[in-house]
């Protein structure tokens, strides 16, 4: 797999093996790891004032995506994501 893009839309499964359709909404490195935040496609095409709940997975040195196995993991990546959506936010 190659890099991955914002707006690129790809399956995933879940616990039950059940199907999703998600899109990459933001990239980022943080420890020379990438992460992907995504959501699924279904809340983003309905485009309405609820909040899209939000993912975040890693990629491995495979290129394939992983779930962020620790908490502080998870913590650092999304007060990483948080801040970059705060600076993408002052800058529009």
């Amino acid at each position: 797999m190659g890099k991955t893009e914002v707006g690129e839309v790809f399956t995933i499964s879940d616990d039950q093996n059940e199907e999703q359709e998600v899109e990459v909404l933001a990239t980022m490195t943080l420890d020379e790891t990438e992460y992907v935040a995504v959501g699924f496609v279904e809340d983003i095409q309905q485009q309405n004032d609820e909040d899209i709940d939000v993912f975040f997975l890693k990629v491995d040195e495979e290129g394939d995506f992983a779930a962020i196995e620790s908490d502080e993991e998870f913590e650092r990546v999304t007060a990483k994501f948080d801040e970059m959506m705060d600076e993408e936010d002052q800058n529009s």
